[in-house]
């Protein structure tokens, strides 16, 4: 009797020692619990950053898809390389071919590209696709309004203003319009420029206006002294500072900044209210290196990627880095809007401008 309580003495410790061994060896709930890659989309844990830091480092890799322009976005990359030790590819091509790739891609179950980064419109057909991803960016908090969205699957991380740029070998500053019916004045005629798909913008100038007095106008301004269609912002820039096209009606601010910084005879203005459309990025949810593309979001938005773009001459959307270059009145483009609109107001551009498809 004595023997068999002692043997059950010793299986009763065996089992508890076995027990605990099992409990200091097993997760613990919140170890369970805690999320990894694309689950860290909605995480909003103390510990979030460090989790996607860690997460992207062992991925080792990113592949972003972006129109923006070379040099821009290689800066870009370069800090972020550097900063976390994970290698990015970048495939660079317009808004369109952007869009169209990743649709391509997603509609034939690849999943190539783990960020999206190009402009509002795009950015909307994107998440109607469902192939952008709902994100919980603390972040978020300390951006301009109109640079978030309620659906939460891309996020404003600059901003491209719709500006004249003038080459200042050609044209006097006192001679610039102040209003877009001065551009019916005959000095005009042969010597204004404008890029060949910026519907988005002409929405947003002719609905100030009034629909029937704004097509008019624009239609009187061609007729009267002629407007070159250009394909492509850069490019349109380019010809302004070379002389080629003295004043040109619609490039983004920033590439004509950034050329007057380095000399070229150029600068920039606007007619109030300026059109701004907030320019974006947003992560591919089947994204193949997820942490990687949750971080380069967080990068990109946040102080060190928004210091990066406003040394660059962009105008950042997050308020905790100060800018003068907005300081003026704004109409935003609505993306989700404009994507519902687009073939009207395209094909009105088109036909007023001439523009060749």
């Amino acid at each position: 009797m004595q023997q068999q309580h002692h043997r059950i003495c010793r299986t009763r410790r065996a089992l508890m020692l076995a027990l605990a061994a099992a409990a200091l060896s097993a997760p613990t709930l919140t170890q369970a619990q805690a999320p990894t890659g694309m689950a860290l989309a909605t995480y909003t844990g103390a510990d979030r950053m460090q989790r996607l830091v860690d997460g992207a480092k062992k991925e080792g890799k990113l592949t972003l898809y972006t129109s923006a322009p070379v040099d821009d976005m290689k800066a870009m990359t370069d800090l972020f390389e550097k900063k976390y030790g994970v290698k990015v590819t970048v495939w660079r091509s317009s808004s369109e071919k952007v869009l169209q790739r990743g649709v391509t891609e997603a509609r034939a179950g690849r999943n190539d590209a783990d960020v999206f980064e190009t402009n509002g419109p795009e950015m909307e057909a994107l998440v109607r696709e469902k192939i952008l991803v709902p994100v919980k960016s603390p972040t978020l908090n300390d951006l301009i309004p109109e640079a978030k969205f309620k659906h939460e699957s891309w996020v404003g991380s600059r901003l491209n203003i719709f500006s004249f740029a003038y080459n200042t070998n050609l044209v006097k500053k006192d001679e610039l319009p102040k209003k877009y019916e001065d551009l019916l004045d005959p000095r005009w005629k042969g010597r204004l420029g404008i890029e060949a798909e910026d519907a988005d913008w002409f929405a947003g100038v002719v609905s100030l206006m009034g629909e029937q007095k704004g097509l008019k106008l624009w239609k009187d301004i061609v007729a009267k002294n002629g407007v070159s269609v250009r394909k492509g912002h850069t490019l349109l820039t380019n010809l302004v500072a070379s002389g080629e096209i003295p004043l040109a009606i619609t490039v983004y601010n920033y590439k004509a900044e950034q050329m007057k910084n380095k000399g070229a005879p150029i600068d920039w203005f606007v007619i109030p209210p300026a059109i701004a459309r907030a320019n974006g990025v947003g992560v591919n949810g089947h994204a193949p290196h997820p942490n990687a593309a949750l971080l380069w979001y967080e990068f990109e938005i946040g102080e060190d990627g928004q210091k990066l773009l406003l040394s660059r001459d962009f105008i950042p959307t997050n308020k905790k880095v100060e800018t003068k270059l907005n300081k003026f009145p704004l109409k935003f483009v609505d993306s989700a809007k404009m994507l519902d609109e687009g073939q009207k107001w395209e094909k009105l551009y088109q036909e007023t401008f001439g523009v060749q498809k």
